[in-house]
């Protein structure tokens, strides 16, 4: 564990998953640490109990950042946006449309609502500061029944690499980094691998990967998302896990 005082993490979606094991790998001692999910329950965590796919919740967000930030006077503060969702799987013009609207704002319109919340509370600020935003191999392989799922990721990215290079003209300016984790055994991964294959072709080679024992544990993952912290990335990177040496 590495001994910093006053250190602030904000992970959203830490109750379940790769958010979990986030939360359980946390390698500095005495973080204070919060989920941002709906149903929390990661033991010694504070929970900010919303739901993002509703615009409504975003404030709330953003509130909890500041006030947090205000009170601690952190030395360290760690934003891991990982919160999203694979629903509703199946070709644009079929599925729901409620699904099909929640699944656009959580994946691309909060990720970047709240990496803009964040970037504003901590502008000016002159500890050390970073921004993770977890994408996938999806925002850059279109998947046939993942359509607003693919296109999240890739605003993701896309938004990293840009507010990345306006955050190189801060001082100390934040590091905003996107991490693809890869293929994980969550629940999620069990999502996909349970669709129809007629409908979500992709769900036949999580089938296969799951079979062989290829599917990474979440918490391997967790920890080498940790390690970017540490190593000498630019802000704007956006990178693989299995590009790590």
């Amino acid at each position: 564990m590495i001994p910093l005082r006053r250190i602030l993490i904000w992970i959203s979606g830490a109750s379940a998953g790769l958010g979990a094991a986030l939360a359980a790998t946390v390698p500095f001692e005495g973080a204070e640490l919060v989920d941002i999910s709906r149903r929390g329950g990661t033991p010694g965590v504070h929970h900010v109990a919303v739901d993002l796919a509703d615009p409504d919740s975003w404030p709330v967000v953003e509130k909890d950042f500041r006030q947090r930030i205000e009170a601690e006077d952190p030395e360290l503060v760690v934003f891991i946006h990982n919160a999203g969702t694979l629903t509703p799987l199946g070709p644009a013009d079929r599925v729901d449309t409620v699904q099909y609207t929640r699944n656009v704002l959580l994946n691309s319109a909060a990720a970047q609502i709240l990496g803009h919340a964040f970037l504003s509370a901590v502008s000016g600020l002159s500890c050390e500061q970073h921004l993770i935003m977890i994408s996938s191999g999806a925002a850059h392989r279109p998947h046939e029944g993942e359509s607003s799922y693919c296109a999240g990721k890739a605003a993701i990215d896309q938004w990293v690499r840009t507010v990345g290079l306006e955050q190189r003209h801060r001082s100390p300016g934040c590091r905003v980094i996107s991490v693809s984790p890869g293929s994980l055994d969550t629940d999620m991964q069990a999502e996909l691998r349970a669709a129809d294959p007629d409908q979500v072709p992709v769900s036949n080679r999580f089938r296969r990967l799951e079979a062989r024992g290829q599917l990474d544990k979440p918490e391997t993952a967790a920890r080498g998302i940790w390690s970017l912290l540490d190593r000498d990335l630019d802000s704007g990177t956006v990178l693989h896990l299995r590009d790590l040496t």
